[in-house]
């Protein structure tokens, strides 16, 4: 495993690029921010919101995919208070236990900015077969629910007749992945990564059929064009910062984690907050790329100037490789697992060419971070 030399981002992230001064991708991004004129970006956005806002009346003006999280409330300040659009929330419950802050932060998006929300609550039955399926074949088990995120606001969109579609960040070009240029242009993003590459058929047997994966198919080419839709990523016109849209939120009502669940894993307390079994999901990218969460947002906070590469690495070392045992929980009644069936699900995952177990029969990381 090689490492980026700005952050703490190995190699092994799916897509990421390292130019020949050993940087990442993500971090050359985030310089790349300094040399964009972002009033001229924002000039953008109003532009494009004059040309949808008001066009159909006294109904919705766009779509704003949501979560109730802290870049669900910046989406929703920047598009309703500052560009003065009247938008539609949809959003996607993933039917687990929900913490108390989930179920504050989704009531309070809607009444703190006064908007309407359409939920998709998906069919029980058959979220639990498919997220065996794919966390048992793929180690993604959460697959089913990302995919939804991303199709069911076009499915809205293509509905109520609605082009306009807001996203917050483009995950692959703000953090690294595939897409290696940034575009204010969404309609690729279900090519990402995060839901794609499993093929339709490995997921149909004689109690799904693809009835059942309407929703998380999308919408005919005809359909699209026809609505003229236009989905964005807010990132593009806005300087996008995580962090920063987390402060903000807390004026606005959100609420962390703060005296309701300490987290083992994570190294903040603000993100991803809404249910605790979905936590498992980015986990596991640690037993097949080496890395997960405390990675992730340590990268990010040493990109925001927030930490040193060296207090990263340290909470690297004492979280990276930790799944809290709450999620665990909640994951395997959901799903019907015991605890040990689970772990030796995640053993047949962890990547042999990056780790090796202990004395105490530990899986490890053969060329961890801390020591090189």
């Amino acid at each position: 495993m090689k490492y980026c030399k700005k952050c703490v981002m190995p190699d092994t992230r799916p897509g990421i690029r390292f130019d020949e001064e050993g940087i990442c991708q993500a971090c050359r991004a985030e310089e790349e921010k300094d040399k964009i004129n972002w009033t001229v970006r924002w000039e953008e956005l109003k532009k494009l919101c004059d040309k949808y806002r008001g066009i159909r009346g006294n109904d919705y003006d766009c779509i704003i995919a949501v979560s109730g999280g802290k870049d669900s409330h910046y989406q929703v300040y920047v598009m309703k208070e500052l560009m003065g659009m009247t938008p539609l929330l949809v959003t996607v419950e993933d039917n687990f236990p929900m913490t108390e802050a989930g179920r504050h932060n989704i009531r309070n998006i809607s009444e703190e900015f006064g908007c309407d929300i359409i939920s998709l609550k998906p069919n029980i039955k058959i979220q639990k077969r498919i997220m065996r399926k794919t966390f048992e074949k793929y180690g993604k088990p959460t697959w089913y629910l990302d995919r939804l995120i991303y199709t069911y606001p076009i499915h809205m969109a293509v509905k109520f007749q609605i082009p306009l579609v807001v996203y917050g960040e483009n995950v692959s070009y703000e953090y690294g992945g595939e897409q290696r240029e940034e575009t204010y242009s969404a309609l690729d993003q279900i090519n990402n990564g995060v839901a794609s590459n499993i093929p339709w058929e490995e997921l149909l047997d004689d109690s799904i059929s693809m009835k059942d994966l309407s929703l998380c198919v999308y919408p005919e080419l005809e359909a699209i064009q026809a609505v003229g839709l236009e989905p964005i990523y807010l990132s593009y016109f806005v300087r996008w910062n995580s962090y920063k849209n987390y402060l903000f939120a807390k004026k606005r009502g959100f609420q962390d984690l703060t005296h309701e669940w300490r987290r083992e894993h994570h190294i903040e307390d603000f993100d991803q907050i809404d249910s605790r079994a979905y936590l498992v999901h980015p986990w596991m990218k640690y037993p097949k790329y080496g890395h997960a969460s405390a990675t992730d947002y340590a990268s990010r906070f040493i990109r925001y100037g927030l930490m040193t590469r060296e207090e990263g690495i340290e909470l690297v070392r004492k979280y990276d490789h930790k799944i809290d045992q709450l999620a665990v929980r909640d994951f395997c009644e959901f799903l019907g697992y015991s605890i040990s069936e689970f772990w030796n699900i995640v053993d047949g995952f962890y990547n042999r060419e990056l780790f090796e177990k202990n004395q105490y029969g530990e899986w490890v990381l053969k060329e961890p971070i801390w020591k090189q």
